[in-house]
């Protein structure tokens, strides 16, 4: 049977890539990217689901920045183009390998796209969230998107993920989850790529 994507809380991790302060001027919609993503590193503590950051060369290009909300949490420093490095790996390992990621961070076409080549090689279905993604140019963004789509990755939005991953409003932390969404996503430039779905 084809997977469908059903997102379940008990079998993901968030991986939240690169949204690091030198990349702020540059990225497209940079601050409306690390705001949604943000919100999902809230859910996923709400909801248990383990984060995973990493930085990208952050003596060059700083630290992560501070509106994500993990300052408490562990940044993988690396030189690569995937998440998928060995500390990552072996936290992956610890969690009991989950089959599950939920993907945010920047960029679309570089760090995005080869951190979800390496999880779908690896077996593990990738929800790229797609306005909690970005890159420098919107062409890149929107071609990477569409060729990850190509490759199996599912294209999802922050408020879709929020809503799967409680799937009831009799789910116990329903009412913290709906805080969340109070506010609706903001445009992040997604709908003219709907013409080239």
């Amino acid at each position: 049977m084809a997977k469908i994507g059903r997102l379940s809380s008990k079998d993901s991790v968030l991986f939240l890539c690169d949204m690091q302060e030198k990349f702020r001027p540059n990225i497209f919609q940079f601050t409306n990217i690390v705001s949604n993503a943000a919100r999902l590193l809230q859910a996923s503590r709400i909801l248990g689901i383990p984060p995973i950051v990493t930085e990208q060369y952050p003596k060059g290009l700083g630290p992560t920045v501070p509106e994500l909300g993990a300052a408490d949490l562990t940044a993988h420093a690396k030189t690569s183009f995937t998440m998928m490095i060995e500390q990552v790996e072996k936290e992956l390992e610890a969690l009991g390998n989950p089959k599950q990621a939920i993907l945010c961070g920047i960029e679309a076409h570089a760090c995005i796209a080869c951190t979800t080549f390496d999880l779908l090689e690896k077996g593990m279905e990738v929800h790229i969230v797609a306005d909690a993604v970005s890159s420098r140019s919107q062409t890149d963004r929107l071609f990477a998107l569409s060729r990850l789509k190509q490759s199996g990755a599912f294209l999802t939005t922050t408020e879709a993920v929020l809503l799967q991953l409680v799937q009831d409003a009799k789910h116990p932390n329903f009412k913290e989850i709906q805080k969340l969404m109070f506010q609706p996503s903001p445009d992040t430039g997604l709908l003219a790529f709907f013409s080239a779905l």
